[in-house]
């Protein structure tokens, strides 16, 4: 269980911090909920505390760990599938995988992919999704702001 203070990743959203925990009746039932208050966006999401491991929440990751990101995203090599449905597919199933490595796969494919052939608007979308869930951690592992850890993503995906 976490505690008020700690800083967590919800998958499909990113990272936050528990500001409170918080008791609320829905449908006749009791239930407890973490409540997280993320910094991009200034946007507070209630995650029930019952589901947070089914849900893929996990403590944010270290600075050490961060590092290795920002070293993975330099360093990848990109293969891609031709298919838009089944890059899209494989891309969204990354990203709710709720592991940051994976999510730098994502940010880094499609950025890339924008560079040479442009995306379509639902890649568009899913790549600005994946490069907010990345900036989230990385803004709480590096313990850096958020237009900082975009221009260092940037200048670490090579073209």
């Amino acid at each position: 269980m976490y505690e008020v203070g700690d800083k967590i990743v919800y998958p499909m959203h990113g990272a936050g911090v528990i500001e409170s925990i918080e008791e609320k009746e829905f449908l006749g039932e009791k239930l407890k909920y973490y409540v997280m208050r993320m910094p991009l966006g200034e946007i507070k999401i209630m995650i029930p505390i019952n589901k947070a491991g089914s849900i893929g929440i996990r403590s944010v990751i270290d600075k050490s760990v961060a590092d290795m990101v920002l070293n993975f995203l330099e360093k990848m090599s990109v293969e891609e599938t031709s298919n838009w449905n089944r890059r899209y597919r494989e891309n969204m199933k990354k990203i709710k995988s709720g592991n940051v490595f994976d999510v730098a796969e994502v940010v880094k494919t499609l950025t890339i992919r924008e560079k040479q052939k442009g995306l379509s608007t639902g890649e568009r979308k899913m790549l600005n999704s994946a490069k907010r869930i990345l900036i989230s951690e990385l803004v709480f592992a590096e313990n850096m702001e958020p237009d900082e850890i975009e221009n260092i993503i940037n200048c670490r995906i090579k073209y």
